[in-house]
């Protein structure tokens, strides 16, 4: 797996959670299956920050999101580094999917024994119109589980714990030095 692929998708995951979550502190284990390779990890959230930590091919990645601070940090234990990357709050989402445009509800299953709403949620991704599967948990109003139409993308959420997160998971560890990232695709770039 790429490097640049782990941190898009660990990037798109804080970004699809951080307005969904916004108010609840949780850990949870989380699987991202895309392009045929999967990675799981654990994601924490206390209020507006979040983090999420991932392995792959034997190197952690992390990737802490401070919607407080208007940034996000890709960390590198492995190189006591971390890049930073600005983000809009106004551009992150909310109680749906990012470029939402309409979301119907299909029925309601039970996912990861969390009772939930199943959606089938359209929404638009630069000039293409697109379509998902969302699993809204009703007991924690929580998106568990998010998939594209033919399963070529998930993102499940499992072993949800509602507690207490410690503020040290979301500040950058003491040593690390940053690193400059170049600009990325869609006019993110890099602080």
């Amino acid at each position: 797996m790429k490097r640049g692929f782990i941190a898009v998708m660990l990037l798109s995951a804080c970004l699809l959670i951080s307005g969904l979550a916004h108010a609840y502190d949780f850990s949870a284990d989380m699987v991202m299956t895309a392009e045929g390779q999967k990675m799981s990890g654990r994601i924490f959230s206390k209020g507006d920050r979040f983090r999420m930590e991932m392995n792959a091919q034997g190197q952690q990645m992390i990737m802490i999101t401070r919607m407080d601070k208007k940034v996000a940090w890709s960390v590198m234990p492995d190189q006591k580094m971390y890049m930073e990357m600005p983000i809009d709050p106004k551009s992150s989402p909310k109680t749906e999917i990012k470029g939402e445009m309409e979301r119907k509800q299909l029925g309601t299953e039970t996912v990861n024994g969390h009772p939930t709403k199943k959606y089938l949620v359209t929404y638009k991704e630069g000039t293409q119109t697109l379509q998902a599967y969302q699993w809204m948990a009703t007991d924690i109003n929580f998106p568990v589980k998010t998939a594209d139409l033919n399963n070529k993308w998930v993102q499940e959420y499992k072993n949800i714990k509602m507690s207490a997160q410690s503020d040290n998971l979301f500040e950058i560890p003491a040593g690390y030095k940053k690193m400059q990232m170049p600009a990325m695709p869609g006019g993110m770039n890099a602080r």
